[in-house]
């Protein structure tokens, strides 16, 4: 099991890309329902360090635990499983498919785990009504702003329950009030649901909206609660 009750945690995970290091011993933790920002310059190892907990990239070294599961000792398709079921995603570009309308978008998550469309498309809808963007539903990505768009990745993350929601620099691509009122509506649901949320983030506005810090510098994590 995962320490003290954490629901994602890692530790001694170590990556390199050639002879460069991304990660060098870093250890983390999240519990349910906490939103835990993860900061730190360019370069430093926090989006690797995102992909490994979410099993999109394999350590070289260390444990990445969710619940009774070992992600590194995992099989790509069960940790694809896994991401598309009990993870979530937001990136910075939001990556809606633009052929798709947005309530489409939504749903896809939940067609590819078998539910049939209408019943998927009610729900995405219920989940587009909640961030507040029901208006862009028969819209194309295309043809919505920035700011509804990434609402619309969020309702796309959040439409499967996730346990764990993935964000990285979710609002990176928006200006400073459609970014916050993202991260109010992001972490709003997450908490509601108990859902825990590792966001990757350069921005200190942003990170104020997280319950914890966590600073990744030359490869290694550390958590800022004890700093303070």
């Amino acid at each position: 099991m995962t320490p003290a009750g954490s629901i994602l945690a890692a530790t001694g995970l170590r990556k390199s890309y050639g002879l460069t290091v991304a990660l060098d011993g870093a250890d983390f933790s999240v519990h349910p329902g906490e939103v835990v920002a993860v900061m730190g310059p360019s370069g430093s190892g926090k989006s690797t360090l995102l992909h490994c907990l979410a099993g999109i990239v394999r350590p070289d070294a260390g444990s990445v635990r969710y619940g009774d599961h070992e992600l590194t000792k995992m099989p790509d398709a069960g940790r694809s499983a896994l991401r598309r079921g009990d993870f979530g995603f937001v990136f910075q570009f939001g990556r809606l498919i633009p052929e798709l309308t947005c309530v489409e978008n939504v749903a896809m998550p939940l067609r590819l785990g078998g539910l049939r469309r209408k019943d998927a498309e009610e729900q995405a809808l219920r989940w587009l009504e909640r961030l507040e963007v029901s208006d862009t539903r028969a819209k194309r990505p295309g043809e919505v702003s920035g700011g509804q768009g990434q609402r619309v990745a969020v309702a796309r993350a959040l439409v499967t329950a996730p346990r764990v929601i993935f964000a990285d620099e979710p609002t990176g691509a928006l200006d400073s009030l459609n970014g916050e009122r993202v991260m109010e509506l992001l972490t709003d649901a997450a908490r509601e649901t108990r859902a825990a949320v590792v966001l990757v983030t350069h921005d200190a506005r942003i990170a104020a909206y997280s319950d914890r810090e966590v600073i990744v510098r030359d490869g290694r994590a550390r958590d800022m609660a004890g700093a303070r």
